[in-house]
């Protein structure tokens, strides 16, 4: 709750809301700087301080949530290949796509778009880093499968919970345990016995 009052609060991060909803409402290609700057009540001219396109407003969200993945991988990497790493990536990972539900939906009704702009690349490099953190690349198919669908699960999630009922926190904590559920089998099965 204190992170959407936060974001009201940052000029900057108000446009990438607003614009998000705005791309959500119309589309991408029919919403305009101008109809953001209205819908925010201020001038074109303040919406360009911040983005001269609409284009840089799609970046500037992808990396708003690429600098936590970095951070995250760069934690992960000087760590121990082991579960509770493993366990602790997918914590962390579901911290930083808390506010990320509305980019994914962009992401998902604007693949055009995303790969247009580049973006789609790289976040796609970051997700098989991602992916290469949980599953040990000798590990049985079915293990591998298990760290895979684990990270887009909580990808999935953000979607497919967002038309159940029920408080979103709880939900990303549910999204969470059942990645948890199958990184925890996919390394327990591979781990070897004393």
């Amino acid at each position: 709750m204190g992170t959407a009052h936060a974001r009201r609060g940052n000029t900057r991060q108000r446009i990438q809301d607003v614009a998000l909803d705005l791309f959500a409402q119309q589309g991408y290609e029919k919403t305009s700087l101008r109809e953001i700057a209205e819908r925010l009540e201020v001038t074109k001219a303040a919406l360009y301080y911040h983005f001269k396109t609409k284009e840089d407003i799609v970046i500037s969200l992808f990396e708003d949530l690429a600098r936590p993945c970095d951070e995250l991988i760069a934690w992960a990497g000087d760590r121990p290949r082991t579960l509770e790493t493993k366990q602790e990536v997918l914590r962390r990972y579901s911290e930083a796509l808390r506010d990320a539900a509305p980019l994914f939906r962009f992401m998902q009704e604007n693949q055009a778009t995303v790969r247009d702009l580049s973006i789609g690349e790289s976040f796609k490099a970051r997700m098989l880093t991602m992916i290469g953190l949980l599953k040990e690349p000798d590990a049985e198919l079915k293990d591998q499968a298990r760290c895979v669908t684990a990270l887009v699960s909580m990808h999935a999630g953000m979607f497919a919970m967002g038309n159940v009922e029920g408080d979103p926190e709880e939900k990303r904590a549910a999204i969470l345990e059942v990645a948890l559920e199958l990184v925890t089998a996919a390394n327990t099965a591979a781990a070897p016995q004393d």
